[in-house]
């Protein structure tokens, strides 16, 4: 079965991590993803070990299901064969800063004019029209200015970085999504559009989204009530709880539930106390709550509280690190991590795409690619043999 985006053509001219997560999750859907990278490339193929120069393991997580060309933008031909890649393509998709763009006649007004059924998307670190438009914009940038390392200062007395790219992962899945509406849109009106995701908007938005809080019931944005965020993950106690030999996660959520763990704990009695009684009244006192919770965790083991806690259907878990991934039981049986036979690399363990489809499934048909690897077959056909198959990786 083919893939959701089947027979769409993108030509991705972005680099390092916003851009690129998105094209690979569009790629994974069946998209034909053409990597246009500069004589240098990605510089993401420098970072991380490597069996080939130029293969890094940073680069292979975020970009199969593509293929590469090279291309020196700023040259004639560079600048013509861009453009005839850019003639049978759905979407062009860009990391680049506006005067960039410009120079090169590839701004939104241009490329319409020129192709009118091309969708225009940029990963930009800042929407236009404000004074932050244009600089330079990077994941620590971000997560400073959108605010998300400051939730560590509130929580924890100092602010600290989420240790992953988040704002880069995140807004390229806003990315993926905002590029298949502007393809919708496009087939329903038959107009191509500029699609634009800035960074901070993006993760001010994604972090406004509890943390708004109370502010929400202002009247104005300027007004002097403090934005305090959303109580409940500030509290100290909000956090993996002790068990006799380790840690676990619980979030009961619903009255039903924590009856249920108020039993578990021989407590059954805090079901009617006033403190506890409704999810208000638990977050209102959500310190004192998680404090008895755990004083009852000391008595037993993390296993032992987890069997307890999943036969009376509380949600809870273990707190897994890295290397505690590769052996849980659900993504085992899942086959979330796939082994697939790389061309020139070799062995390449993979997560699958996680994302289910009963008519179109997502796939993993080619592997990260090497630099320029596909220059001739897509600039110039003509020059490749015929060879089915050929770049393929399989589970």
């Amino acid at each position: 079965m083919s893939g959701a985006l089947t027979g769409i053509v993108i030509v991705d001219a972005s680099n390092f991590v916003f851009g690129p997560v998105s094209t690979q999750l569009l790629g994974d859907m069946g998209a034909d993803v053409i990597k246009v990278e500069p004589p240098e490339g990605d510089p993401t193929r420098g970072i991380g070990a490597s069996r080939t120069k130029g293969m890094g393991s940073f680069f292979l997580n975020l970009n199969r299901n593509k293929r590469s060309v090279v291309l020196d933008l700023k040259s004639p031909e560079g600048a013509r064969s861009l453009r005839e890649l850019l003639s049978t393509a759905d979407v062009f998709v860009h990391n680049m800063r506006s005067s960039a763009l410009k120079n090169l006649g590839l701004t939104f007004e241009a490329l319409h004019a020129e192709f009118p059924r091309l969708v225009h998307a940029s990963a930009q670190g800042f929407g236009s029209g404000g004074p932050y438009f244009d600089r330079p914009a990077y994941d620590d940038v971000i997560q400073g200015l959108s605010g998300i390392a400051g939730l560590n200062a509130a929580a924890f007395g100092q602010p600290a970085y989420a240790p992953m790219l988040l704002t880069d992962k995140l807004c390229g899945v806003y990315l993926a999504q905002a590029i298949t509406a502007a393809l919708l849109h496009r087939e329903r009106e038959g107009v191509a559009q500029k699609v634009e995701v800035p960074m901070l908007e993006t993760m001010a938005s994604f972090n406004l989204l509890d943390h708004l809080a109370d502010g929400v019931l202002q009247s104005s944005p300027d007004e002097v009530t403090s934005w305090r965020g959303y109580a409940r993950v500030f509290n100290p106690s909000h956090r993996p709880l002790h068990t006799k030999d380790g840690h676990i996660s619980i979030i009961a959520n619903t009255d039903s539930q924590w009856r249920r763990l108020f039993e578990l704990i021989g407590k059954p009695e805090l079901s009617d106390d006033e403190r506890f009684r409704t999810i208000g009244d638990r977050m209102r006192h959500v310190g004192t709550l998680y404090t008895i919770v755990e004083e009852a965790l000391s008595e037993g083991t993390s296993q032992e509280w987890l069997e307890k806690l999943g036969a009376a259907d509380v949600p809870c878990g273990p707190i897994h690190d890295l290397d505690a991934l590769r052996t849980d039981p659900h993504l085992v049986q899942t086959g979330f991590f796939r082994t697939f036979s790389h061309p020139s690399e070799g062995a390449l363990v993979m997560p699958a795409p996680p994302i289910g489809f009963s008519a179109s499934p997502a796939s993993v048909r080619r592997g990260p690619p090497r630099l320029g690897e596909h220059n001739a077959e897509v600039i110039d056909p003509a020059r490749v043999p015929s060879a089915p198959g050929e770049g393929e990786i399989r589970g």
